[in-house]
């Protein structure tokens, strides 16, 4: 178990993380269920370029569904108290409101200022790590959530449902213990005939961004233009995500960690755990340093392999549509092409997937293979 480094946000002066920033998830520098706004205050300011280590908790095993007890919760699955995140039990048995109904189930840690970051510019977030902090998740499906509402889950939902009975919700959260396998960490189902499922570990941040421009609160279910609750799965260790700096400071925030998760995510949620991240996030100027397509109104993300741009959209048709007006813009703008080449080869050469069906705004998200333009690359 990956325990906290440091109970307050801090810059490590000596060891193994000398230089690195730090921020842990207490009940000082969370939100519960929603993200933070321009009226948002830091927890941490930072320069530009600095790596910065996040202890993230997961909501998953905390929630009133789940008896708003992490001890208790996970002690009936056989986890051992000590085993269960301090912060975890501290988040459930403190007084900080939480509704249910209303609120968006994350625990969202941050947010932090990056000197120099002013709106036009762009935060640059390279993912360094991403690792589990506790060796068990969670997987959940919900009444009216996931894919198959009215379908699932099986049992009814019954009046007086409350973090005091939460079996009266209805809900299916599946336990499932994560243990080093043949293809590395893997995610355990047990199943009644006692066979186990094993699948490997993807871990990722299924919500990063920037403050809104807004004085509203922001629910944390619904991605937008700064990013948030986006669950693109290939954005893990190794990758880097952009985001348009909409306020002052560009205010990054993160959360909501997945151990892995299927394209789709369709029962509601992926494999959740808690996780350690580690980023490094620089600010790109406007008119002085170069950015993925010349210009970004909304997030994408960039791996070795692929560029990878973004639709958003309650309804999924027209989130394939903006994802391929975007990666129409992008191709255009990066590389000098026509939109009509763009668009021929987008049909013939690149993959559109579905990020997410089940945040209320659903995400299409295109991967660009960089090696069909190496010969757009400047010669030396």
């Amino acid at each position: 178990m990956l325990q906290q480094l440091h109970p307050t946000p801090t810059q490590f002066a000596s060891g193994p993380m000398a230089g690195q920033y730090y921020v842990p998830s207490t009940l000082d520098t969370i939100a519960w269920g929603y993200l933070p706004n321009r009226k948002a205050k830091p927890v941490l300011t930072v320069p530009s370029g600095a790596t910065v280590v996040f202890d993230t908790v997961s909501h998953e095993g905390l929630l009133e569904d789940q008896g708003r007890d992490a001890a208790a919760y996970f002690g009936a699955k056989g986890v051992p108290r000590d085993q269960v995140l301090p912060e975890a039990q501290a988040i459930t048995s403190s007084k900080l409101a939480h509704d249910f109904d209303k609120d968006g189930p994350h625990i969202v840690t941050g947010p932090i200022a990056v000197e120099g970051a002013m709106p036009g510019d762009v935060l640059k977030v390279e993912i360094l790590k991403v690792e589990p902090r506790v060796p068990y998740g969670v997987i959940s499906n919900r009444h009216g959530k996931g894919t198959l509402v009215g379908e699932f889950p099986r049992t009814p939902q019954q009046a007086g449902a409350s973090a005091a009975h939460p079996e009266r919700y209805g809900n299916v959260s599946v336990f499932t213990p994560i243990e080093p396998g043949k293809r590395g960490w893997e995610g355990i189902i047990a199943t009644p005939g006692g066979q186990k499922i094993r699948f490997p570990l993807a871990p990722f941040m299924g919500i990063m961004g920037v403050a809104a421009n807004t004085d509203q609160p922001v629910h944390s279910v619904p991605p937008a233009s700064h990013g948030g609750n986006v669950d693109v799965n290939d954005l893990g260790a190794g990758t880097t995500a952009y985001y348009p700096v909409q306020v002052p400071g560009a205010l990054f925030y993160t959360g909501d960690s997945h151990f892995v998760q299927g394209d789709g995510e369709v029962a509601l949620t992926a494999l959740e755990g808690s996780a350690r991240a580690t980023f490094r996030i620089s600010v790109l100027k406007q008119g002085r340093d170069t950015v993925p397509g010349k210009h970004l109104a909304q997030p994408m993300g960039e791996t070795d392999a692929h560029w990878i741009t973004l639709g958003l959209d309650p309804d999924l048709d027209e989130a394939m549509k903006k994802a391929t007006r975007e990666a129409i813009r992008f191709l255009v703008a990066e590389y000098g092409i026509s939109e009509e080449q763009a668009y021929a080869y987008l049909s013939a050469a690149t993959d559109f997937e579905v990020s997410q069906v089940v945040d209320r705004t659903k995400g299409i998200h295109s991967k660009i293979r960089k090696s069909d333009f190496d010969e757009f690359k400047a010669k030396p």
